[in-house]
């Protein structure tokens, strides 16, 4: 590519429109953050794993993607084509200020940007067969809109939550509940392990597991989610 096609920036250079970017709103700020990449660690919460069949105290940790496409706010999820069993599972969120490679435990910390609340909507039936054929998940994960996510809050305001309740109802009923002290896998260990396999950037959001009650939602349902000292999100299936 020539140098001077390097340099264009206006929709000239691009023989489709590029794709917006995806941000989410920073709280009390009229800033936002931009989405690059979605990372989700899988039961990260012993209760969780034990309930969809796994034994927590055997598995190393592993991750799986969204995209940033994926990410969704507005209040509304659309329940989506080609399943009949979908999932809410209600997440700590963490955004990247900085990125890196082979991270230490002890600097994971200073490349967080900030915290919030997202849901990692799972076609369940399309996981399980997945499953079964040792197929990847992304048919069952990165659909479009299945990671409705809140407002980012600044760490600098809330510091780094490591305790707090997690909870998640659905149309006024308890379906989850846990605490964020019960992740297997802590914040600084997951930046550091996802370091070094990946070169973390700027923008990468970390979803860090969902605590037990994980349960299928209809359309007309409405999940609301919190985490102590971090927010709420509400969601509504249409």
């Amino acid at each position: 590519m020539s140098e001077s096609a390097l340099k264009k920036t206006n929709q000239e250079a691009y023989v489709v429109a590029p794709p917006a970017i995806v941000a989410l709103p920073v709280e009390g700020s009229d800033q936002l953050f931009p989405v690059n990449r979605v990372f989700c660690i899988g039961r990260n919460y012993a209760a969780h794993a034990v309930e969809m069949g796994h034994d927590p105290d055997k598995e190393p940790p592993f991750f799986f993607l969204k995209s940033a496409g994926n990410v969704a706010g507005g209040g509304e999820f659309p329940y989506p084509s080609e399943t009949s069993d979908v999932h809410h599972e209600i997440e700590m969120v963490v955004g990247l200020a900085k990125g890196g490679v082979n991270i230490s435990v002890d600097d994971a910390l200073d490349h967080v940007y900030g915290y919030g609340l997202g849901l990692d909507m799972t076609r369940r039936d399309l996981q399980a067969e997945a499953k079964k054929l040792g197929r990847p998940w992304e048919v069952a994960k990165a659909f479009e809109k299945s990671a409705p996510c809140g407002a980012l809050v600044p760490a600098s305001r809330i510091g780094h939550p490591a305790e707090g309740a997690v909870t998640l109802d659905v149309n006024g009923e308890r379906r989850q509940a846990g605490n964020l002290n019960q992740m297997i896998w802590k914040v600084p260990e997951m930046i550091a392990i996802l370091s070094d396999y990946f070169e973390l950037q700027p923008g990468d959001l970390i979803m860090t597991g969902t605590p037990s009650g994980v349960n299928a939602i209809t359309r007309g349902d409405t999940m609301v989610g919190r985490i102590e000292g971090v927010g709420e999100i509400s969601v509504r299936v249409v």
